[in-house]
C-alpha cells in the first residue's frame, strides 16, 4: 500500500473565473471610491453657511450707531460766546459760506464792541478803539480781496470808518502797509469824506471817497480803490480818480461820497447802530 494521500476533487475552470471576476469588481469599487474622494478634495469649496455670509456682510456695513462725520460741514464752529444782551442787532450777508444770513451787532458804553454771530452759532467780536462821542453804526458785505473775495465790516464812528476783516471765523482790524489799523476819514482830518463799494465785473470793490466843494457850491468827487489781500487783513491805496465834477449837493454821487456804504447797504440803515447809553 502506498503512503501518498489520495488526490482531491478537481476545480472547475468556471470557479476560477468567478473568483477572479469578484476580485476585479472589489478592486474597481475601491479604486472608484478613492478617485471620488480625491476629486471632492480638489473641487471648489462649499459656500459658507448663511450665518457666516451674514456675519461678513454685517462687518463690512457701517455701524448705524457710530457718530456721523462732520468733514466738509460748512459754517463756523459753534462757540460758547453769544450775542451780548442789550446789543443792537441786524441781519447781514452770509460771512461764513453756509448759505445762511448772519447777524452783526454793536454794544454801547465805555467798552463798546462790534461783533458777528453766525447762523451756525459762532460769535466773534472786536473792541472799538475810538474816542468819537457819536454812536457807531456798521455795515457788512463781501468784497474783492486779492484773487478772491472776503467778508469785511465797516464801522462808522462819526469821525472815521474802521475796517475789519470777517474772514476765517474771526474779526480782525485790517492793517495798512505800516502795520497800523486801516481807517477811512470822514472829513475829520481832511483825507476823505466817506466809503463806498463799486461793482466791477460782478464784484464789489472797496473804495475811499472824497467830495470837495468849489466856490460855486458844486462838488468834485474822487474815488480811491483799496487793494486787499486774500483775507482782507492788509490794505493799500490805489490811485485817486475823479468820478464827478461840477456835481450838485443833492447829486447821488455826492451824497454817497459823504456816507458809509457798501453795495446797497448803508450804515445807520442796513446794519446795527450802537445803543444809546
Amino acid at each position: 500500500m502506498s503512503d501518498s494521500p489520495a488526490p482531491g476533487p478537481a476545480r472547475s475552470p468556471w470557479t476560477w473565473r468567478v473568483v477572479v471576476l469578484a476580485a476585479v469588481v472589489v478592486v474597481a469599487v475601491v479604486v472608484w471610491l478613492v478617485v471620488r474622494d480625491d476629486g471632492d478634495d480638489g473641487a471648489t469649496a462649499a459656500p459658507p453657511s448663511p450665518t457666516a455670509t451674514g456675519t461678513q456682510e454685517a462687518s463690512a456695513s457701517p455701524d448705524p450707531s457710530a457718530s456721523p462725520s462732520t468733514t466738509g460741514a460748512a459754517g463756523c464752529a459753534e462757540t460758547e460766546d453769544e450775542t451780548p444782551e442789550g446789543a443792537d442787532t441786524h441781519e447781514v450777508v452770509d460771512v461764513d459760506g453756509d448759505g445762511e444770513a448772519d447777524t452783526a451787532w454793536l454794544t454801547g458804553g465805555a467798552e463798546r464792541r462790534f461783533g458777528i454771530t453766525t447762523a451756525s452759532g459762532a460769535t466773534f467780536s472786536a473792541a472799538l478803539d475810538s474816542a468819537s462821542p457819536q454812536r457807531a453804526s456798521a455795515v457788512v458785505n463781501i468784497v474783492a480781496a486779492g484773487d478772491a473775495t472776503a467778508p469785511v465790516a465797516l464801522v462808522d464812528t462819526g469821525r472815521e470808518v474802521l475796517l475789519f476783516s470777517a474772514a476765517d471765523c474771526d474779526l480782525a482790524a485790517t492793517q495798512n502797509l505800516a502795520g497800523a489799523p486801516y481807517a477811512f476819514d470822514e472829513g475829520f482830518t481832511g483825507q476823505g469824506t466817506g466809503v463806498g463799494c463799486t461793482e466791477v465785473d460782478g464784484e464789489l470793490h472797496l473804495a475811499g471817497l472824497d467830495a470837495t466843494a468849489a466856490d460855486d457850491g458844486s462838488f468834485t468827487v474822487e474815488r480811491t480803490f483799496v487793494d486787499l489781500d486774500d483775507d482782507a487783513l492788509t490794505a493799500s491805496n490805489g490811485e485817486p480818480t475823479a468820478v464827478a465834477t461840477g456835481a450838485g449837493r443833492e447829486d447821488p454821487v455826492v451824497v454817497t461820497a459823504q456816507e458809509t456804504s457798501c453795495g446797497e447797504a448803508v450804515a445807520g440803515q442796513d446794519g446795527p447802530v450802537e445803543p444809546e447809553s
